[in-house]
């Protein structure tokens, strides 16, 4: 099997920065079936929703809501994921998640990371 392990998240003022990391590890052979990572979030009494996604390509995908202000990177060798996030808003606080997607079966999820943005 493969976990996702995040690290990263935090209390930040607004206009703040924080940059997320999530590692990839486990079985070999799944990990090498997986061809994109992304960030999810969810905030209290809230749907979780896509906040970014990157293909092992470099394709990228942003919500709408973070676009001009969070960059997703990912290193291939390290089998990690980043998001840096600038520009940080109270509306952006919420529990972030790590997911990653094969073609060939169901997503594997982190366990979670909680970043609050005070006014």
């Amino acid at each position: 099997q493969v976990q996702l392990v995040e690290s990263g998240g935090g209390l930040v003022q607004a206009g703040g920065s924080l940059r997320l990391s999530c590692a990839a590890s486990g079985n070999i052979f799944s990990i090498a079936r997986i061809n994109a990572m992304g960030w999810y979030r969810q905030a209290p009494g809230k749907q979780r929703e896509l906040v970014a996604i990157v293909t092992n390509g470099g394709s990228t995908n942003y919500a709408d809501s973070v676009k001009g202000r969070f960059t997703i990177s990912k290193d291939n060798g390290k089998n990690t994921a980043y998001l840096q996030m600038n520009s940080l808003k109270p509306e952006d606080t919420a529990v972030y998640y790590c997911n990653a997607k094969r073609p060939d079966t169901s997503d594997y999820w982190g366990q979670g990371t909680q970043v609050t943005v005070s006014s």
